[in-house]
């Protein structure tokens, strides 16, 4: 029986080496996600997977599949560019999609709760920092 050594990383390289930046995530995470916030359906989701990429109590290969989501997230190259009107985030939605559909029961409530308290306050009020407020803002 022959075995199957297809590398299935290949095309994924800069978002796996991103992924190990957590620092860079972080920061570039937040810039990216005050432009796009407006429109992508699927923010709350992206938030959540974020804190709970960042939460200490989350294992650790559940942060590197969700860091390597938001990685590509992040990437100002994609397959299919975020400036195209429709299609743009359909790419990112798809890997965050298939990331949390494999790590959703490490996905608290909390998390989503942050997540919403975080798009609570950006839509009220333009200039919060989410970045700097943390985890816990809201």
């Amino acid at each position: 029986m022959a075995s199957d050594t297809t590398d299935y990383s290949v095309g994924f390289e800069p978002a796996d080496r991103l992924a190990r930046d957590r620092d860079s995530v972080r920061r570039r995470f937040w810039s990216k996600f005050k432009q796009v916030v407006a429109r992508i359906p699927f923010a709350e989701d992206l938030l959540a997977a974020y804190y709970c990429a960042f939460d200490k109590e989350t294992p650790r290969h559940v942060q590197v599949a969700l860091l390597g989501a938001i990685a590509y997230f992040i990437l100002p190259f994609d397959f299919l560019p975020d400036v195209m009107p429709v299609l743009g985030f359909t790419d990112d939605a798809a890997v965050l999609a298939t990331a949390i559909r494999m790590v959703a029961s490490h996905i608290t409530p909390d998390h989503h709760a942050a997540a919403r308290a975080v798009l609570a306050r950006l839509d009220a009020d333009k200039d919060f920092d989410a970045e700097k407020a943390g985890p816990d803002a809201g």
